[in-house]
Parts: structure tokens; sequence; C-alpha cells
């Protein structure tokens, strides 16, 4: 009796480790937001794309293709940017995100739960990173407790209850909620600022040669393959929560003035205020192509930039404004 009654608890201990998270929405203690929730002020205002394969092991079938660059801007709509195996997405917003109290910010992916009842759910799951500056990005700590030993099919579904920390947790419409405060350690981030959340498709293979890890180094066993042009992670929108807007009646006035877009050698910046500001340039890539000191109105040498879409980023003392522009 003595061995069954250890062996029943070391059973009851593994089931417990495995379904430690919140469940799927309609179960009670899930932290799915609804898309119409008024906990969200304001949602993504620009991304940039970098397609995955239909499938990573066998690339001959090409990138993933449904969506584009403005299918995840603003309110989620039911339009989707599917990202591929290992594609990212990263997005941009109209005012910082901060952190407060709860969740700061949602992402929402297309998954759908399972015809019979079940609180199993078709998700495709993805890393979480975010950024101060658009160039040193920090992952959300995502912890998967799915079993990995078999691999989960194409079509399959997994349980919410053992994911943690990935986007697609939570089914259509519901955004799966994410705590700046699990990072206020990390250096050279402030998460009090953030101005890019990027978005990294879970490879869902168990095979060693093209698999994703958790934060624990557990491999992600998750839908794959998945071959079709809407493979991997179908990214629809980013909800802000806690969001930085202007707070002074000076900050609200201030407008910057960015012409001609597009340019070819020269762009002008036009700031209203004699204040000395920060610009930066990043390219579609994330990398920081050009840095520079500027006050009220300043003419900027571009013809060494390639050609292609720049996201720029300036920065005074109480003032952050994100825009985007085309070089020819």
């Amino acid at each position: 009796m003595r061995t069954f009654l250890l062996f029943a608890i070391s059973i009851f201990n593994v089931l417990v480790l495995k379904a430690q998270f919140a469940p799927q929405v309609g179960i009670d203690g899930h932290t799915g937001i609804y898309k119409d929730s008024t906990v969200f002020v304001n949602w993504a205002t620009a991304c940039t794309l970098e397609r995955g394969f239909q499938n990573i092991a066998n690339p001959s079938l090409g990138l993933a293709s449904v969506g584009d660059e403005n299918s995840p801007i603003g309110k989620v709509t039911g339009a989707v940017l599917s990202l591929g195996d290992g594609g990212q997405a990263t997005l941009t917003f109209e005012y910082p995100i901060y952190n407060d109290k709860g969740a700061d910010f949602a992402i929402f992916e297309n998954g759908f739960l399972e015809s019979n009842g079940s609180e199993r759910a078709f998700l495709e799951l993805a890393f979480v990173e975010v950024s101060s500056d658009g160039s040193h990005f920090v992952r959300f700590p995502a912890v998967s407790n799915v079993e990995n030993a078999v691999q989960i099919a194409g079509f399959a579904n997994i349980n919410a209850r053992e994911i943690h920390n990935f986007a697609g947790k939570y089914i259509s419409n519901y955004g799966t909620p994410f705590d700046l405060e699990d990072l206020k350690f990390e250096e050279g981030l402030d998460v009090n600022h953030i101005t890019h959340v990027r978005i990294i498709d879970v490879v869902g293979s168990i095979d060693p040669m093209y698999a994703s890890y958790d934060s624990q180094g557990n491999i992600v066993n998750d839908p794959f393959p998945t071959p079709f042009s809407s493979s991997g992670f179908d990214l629809t929108g980013v909800g802000v929560i806690h969001q930085k807007t202007p707070t002074s009646t000076q900050e609200k006035t201030k407008q910057v003035e960015v012409y001609p877009n597009p340019a070819k050698d020269f762009i002008e910046i036009n700031m209203p205020h004699n204040e000395t500001y920060t610009i930066q340039f990043y390219n579609l890539f994330g990398q920081n192509v050009l840095n520079k000191n500027i006050q009220n109105q300043q003419k900027i040498d571009i013809s060494t930039l390639a050609a292609g879409s720049y996201i720029g980023i300036i920065k005074g003392a109480d003032y952050t404004n994100t825009f985007r522009w085309m070089k020819q």
C-alpha cells in the first residue's frame, strides 16, 4: 500500500508541475483579455516584418505569405499576419509603453478551441521581446511544460495551462497579457519607456536541428509542421494597456515635421521648440543606422543610406516621437 501511495503522490506531483499556469479562455482563472476591453488605450501603429519558411525543414516550399505589415496595425479586426517558422514582426507605437500594476500590453493570435468542449485548443506560439531603444531587445521568460517526447501534429491541440509568457496562449480575439514587471531588473532596458515589441515565431519541431527552447532549456512543442502560406504564428494585433502619453500642455503641443517623404538625399526635421533632441534611424531589421543631435530645424544627409523604409525615433527631455519614412 505504501508503494502505491508513493507512486500516486509522484504522479500527482508530475501533473501539478505540468499544469501550473492560467487556463484557457472560458475557464475560471484565465487571464485572456477580450479585444473590446476598455483596458486598451491604444494599439500598434507600425510593423516591420521578417518572414520565416512555411516549413523550416523543407525550405523549397518558400516563405509564409498571408498578410502584410499593415495587417496587425490598429485594433484587432480579423486581419492576420503569418510569420512562418521562426519569422518575426517588430511593432512600434504612438507613445511608449510603461510598467504599471498588472499587464502592460497584450498580443493577439487567431487560435481556436477544440469542437468537443475540451479546454484544449489549436495554439501557435511565439516568444515576445521588448526594447526601449529599438536596438537592444530583452525576451520575456517563457515556460513550456508541454510534453516533448512526441511531436504535436500540424493540426493538433495543446493546453494553455502548460504554457506561460508565450504569445498565442489564448484563442482568437483574446489577447495574451504581458507584464513588464517581469523584466524590471534587465540591464539596458527601461521598462517605463518601451518603444518596440518583437514577436518571434516558435518553431514547434522537437527535432533539435530546428527546435526552439524556452527560458528553462525545454524544447517547445507546438503544432508542426504547418506547411502552408499561413504557416507559423498568426499575429492579429498588439493592444496597449499602459501608455506613456504626454502630460504637460507644452508637450502636447509639440509636433515633429519630417519632409520630404519619401526622400532621396536629405530630410528636414522641424521641431517647434528651441530644445536639443536626439534622433535615431533604424532599418527594417532593427539595426541602428544613423544618430544625430538636432535643434529646431535641421537638414540631415541620408544619401549614404540604402533605399527602403526606416523608423525614426526623436527623444527629448520630456518628449518622444516615432515616425516612419521612405528613402528612395
